[in-house]
């Protein structure tokens, strides 16, 4: 027995993800359906599946599962994050302004910028940097490019360069390096005059044209290494997002747009 599922496509910064609405469809496997509707060839076509969810917790609007395009959990997304404050507001989920979401990381907070109905930007409370998770993360690892290890409640390396393309031709094996056993996403960063260039591999999923949290991590990076300081201009390959690391409360702080792509249905098993 075949049943229909709404989706929604959405991007930030050209970070794209197939979004459902959990609390109307339920999908009975996630990450088979991610692998699936992922494929830009055979499928809808994205960076992943996100799942949208009430949440059971009073601490909590809402929850937010996401899956990477090779099937696999991720932790958090920022770009998901901001989608997911657009999609509840406009459609209709919430009227709140500010929003608890629950992801595998802890709640994050949204601040929503809203002009008449519309959600113009989204403002996301990242949380706090982590700078040393050895479970993670084994310094002086043989072969390991230097760079910096920053955990966004998801591990980024961050490698800064001359030549951000350098993506191209590292992002996979740096991902599986054994000094990350999770493996980890990769960030190529080139400071320039008007921001920080940066390209990125993400776990499970391969070069992306943008991820929140690594751009989170970039910044982090360069105020460690005196590279840039106060809010840092991040242009990634789908768009710029702003990010300031507050000294007063060691908190990240991410902003940027998210956009509507299209809806659609697709048929599933029964689950």
């Amino acid at each position: 027995m075949k049943h229909k599922i709404h989706f929604t496509k959405m991007h930030g910064a050209g970070n794209d993800y197939i979004y459902v609405d959990t609390s109307s469809y339920s999908i009975k496997d996630p990450s088979e359906a991610s692998r699936k509707w992922s494929d830009r060839h055979k499928g809808i076509g994205s960076d992943g599946l996100v799942l949208i969810g009430s949440s059971q917790l009073s601490e909590a609007d809402f929850t937010m599962r996401i899956f990477n395009a090779d099937g696999s959990e991720a932790m958090m997304c920022g770009n998901a994050s901001r989608c997911i404050g657009k999609y509840v507001y406009e459609r209709g989920l919430t009227k709140k302004e500010v929003i608890r979401l629950l992801t595998l990381s802890g709640i994050k907070i949204l601040y929503l910028d809203v002009r008449g109905d519309k959600v113009e930007r989204v403002k996301v409370d990242m949380g706090e940097p982590s700078l040393d998770d050895e479970r993670q993360f084994k310094p002086g690892a043989e072969g390991l490019p230097k760079g910096t290890f920053v955990s966004m409640g998801n591990p980024h390396y961050v490698i800064f360069t001359d030549n951000a393309d350098d993506v191209e031709a590292l992002g996979k094996a740096l991902e599986h390096h054994p000094a990350f056993p999770e493996r980890a996403n990769i960030e190529f960063a080139q400071v320039r005059a008007d921001g920080i260039r940066v390209r990125v591999w993400e776990r499970g999923s391969g070069i992306t044209m943008a991820c929140g949290t690594g751009a989170c991590a970039v910044a982090v990076a360069a105020g460690i290494t005196r590279r840039a300081e106060g809010k840092i201009h991040i242009i990634m390959d789908g768009g710029a997002l702003d990010i300031e690391w507050d000294p007063s409360d060691n908190h990240v702080y991410m902003s940027g747009g998210a956009e509507f792509v299209f809806d659609g249905e697709i048929e599933e098993d029964e689950p």
